[in-house]
């Protein structure tokens, strides 16, 4: 999944997966540069995408870019009919604010239990 967007700045962006174990990411992207931010994930076994935490570089703050990552990975989440478990705040506050709509463009979430947290805890683990 590779998504070409525009920032709060007017600039082109791109937004990829990284599929990878213990940790996958969607990535935000400047025009042939680097990733500038991502939001870390884990899929449980039973299929449900555990979000759990995002980060811009600080550099590119106030430009809309973790919103734009958490938009996207939300809309992948309904393209592959995925349940969202937003243990990130910045994941649960974007649904709290707009869980309805996701909702209602097909989007399935609920809240975090410890299982989640520590499954988010043991890849973080592994990966260091």
């Amino acid at each position: 999944m590779t998504e070409e967007l525009i920032d709060n700045n007017g600039a082109s962006v791109t937004v990829r997966l990284v599929v990878d174990r213990p940790i996958s990411s969607y990535t935000v992207n400047l025009a042939e540069k680097s990733p500038v931010g991502r939001a870390d994930f884990v899929d449980s076994p039973g299929g449900d995408r555990i979000f759990f935490h995002t980060e811009v570089d600080p550099e590119f703050g106030g430009r809309g870019l973790a919103g734009l990552l958490v938009r996207e990975a939300l809309t992948d989440s309904i393209r592959k009919n995925l349940t969202v478990v937003p243990v990130c705040p910045l994941f649960a506050r974007h649904l709290s604010k707009h869980g309805d709509e996701f909702v209602a463009k097909g989007g399935v979430f609920r809240r975090p239990t410890p299982a989640d947290i520590a499954l988010a805890e043991e890849a973080v683990a592994e990966a260091t």
